[in-house]
């Protein structure tokens, strides 16, 4: 066997051995900067959907929940509160819910799946405070001949009924935001969500 033959075998052998260390070498340098561009688990935690027990939920009653970082509200509407909104569509801007506030299956008087439940982000659309619950027998303090209650921004003055439509002629622009959500079952609410399959 010729010098040559040894070597060329030896150049091949040191070069695929060279690039298959400087490979895998290059990959674990990747991989931190790599994984740095994923989200982590508490970022997906926080736009993740919850699940909601509403069992509990007496009628007039309101359940305060985070999901991505924002209040979501859960009100059991009694049939007064039902009644003032049916009688309110002259007062609010927005009484079809024409707006983009929630999804289709919320685009009713109501704005919700279950009349006697109301799910909505607790964010003014003014400037993102977050308003009071003002039952039905505490409206008449706020001295509005129209107003049976709903929500109240302290902040600005904005009024929104019991389906969480504003009224005419407040700072507030839209009616309050209505997220994605569906029921699992008669007691517990998905937030997050309206698509999943319900067994």
């Amino acid at each position: 066997m010729s010098a040559d033959v040894v070597d060329s075998r030896r150049r091949r052998f040191l070069t695929g051995a060279v690039t298959v260390v400087g490979g895998v070498g290059g990959l674990c340098t990747a991989w931190p900067f790599a994984s740095a561009w994923q989200p982590s688990e508490r970022a997906r935690a926080i736009g993740a959907p919850i699940e909601i027990d509403i069992s509990k939920l007496e009628p007039g009653a309101m359940l305060t929940e985070a999901w991505q970082g924002k209040p979501v509200w859960i009100l059991s509407r009694t049939s007064e509160a039902l009644d003032s909104v049916s009688a309110l569509d002259g007062a609010v801007r927005d009484p079809d819910s024409s707006e983009e506030q929630q999804p289709d299956y919320a685009r009713n008087r109501f704005r919700s799946r279950r009349p006697d439940i109301l799910v909505l982000v607790g964010l003014c659309t003014h400037l993102g405070c977050s308003p009071q619950h003002v039952r039905v027998e505490q409206a008449s303090y706020f001295g509005l001949a129209d107003w049976r209650g709903g929500f109240f921004c302290p902040c600005h003055g904005s009024l929104f009924d019991y389906a969480g439509r504003v009224f005419k002629g407040v700072p507030a622009p839209t009616n309050l935001v209505v997220p994605p959500h569906q029921y699992l079952s008669d007691t517990v609410l998905l937030i997050g969500e309206d698509s999943r399959e319900v067994a």
